[in-house]
């Protein structure tokens, strides 16, 4: 500890933030988007389909296994877990094919959903080389051992 800690401000504890409310906004503007721009609809009303397709969505990001600290549902690892994989293929069907008409009618919106994909995107990058670094350690200690034991015969 030097002198100056007790003058510099501490380090606050990361705050967890709770993303579920933008996602949900985000997903229920790109699911109107495709329904208008697919199937022709009017105004903020979706067909049936689309509307039994959300309200799944909806149902399963309040079940959750992350919680509030969930990632981005079309990034996730557990998508066809959650959803079912014809579900899950509608739904990534639909957020991929919205994503140039979300850009012109809400630039703002898309580009943070974009930023965090990004994010998402980088954490699971840098879990996969943590996870590669260890099992390039074990394999190294592994053949040095094997190198100690036929040095010492």
């Amino acid at each position: 500890m030097s002198i100056f800690s007790r003058f510099l401000p501490k380090r606050k504890p990361v705050e967890i933030k709770n993303n579920m409310p933008k996602e949900k906004a985000t997903i229920r503007k790109t699911f109107g988007i495709y329904c208008h721009s697919h199937h022709k609809t009017s105004g903020d009303k979706l067909c049936p389909q689309c509307q039994a397709l959300l309200a799944t969505v909806m149902t399963k990001m309040n079940r959750c296994p992350y919680g509030i600290t969930k990632p981005i549902c079309d990034r996730c690892d557990r998508t066809v877990q959650c959803f079912g994989s014809k579900q899950a293929q509608e739904f990534l069907h639909i957020m991929g094919s919205s994503q140039k008409r979300m850009f012109f009618s809400h630039p703002i919106m898309t580009v943070k959903h974009k930023l965090a994909s990004m994010g998402v995107d980088y954490a699971k990058y840098q879990q996969a080389k943590k996870i590669d670094d260890k099992v390039k350690a074990k394999e190294e200690a592994s053949k040095k051992r094997a190198k100690d034991r036929k040095a010492k015969k």
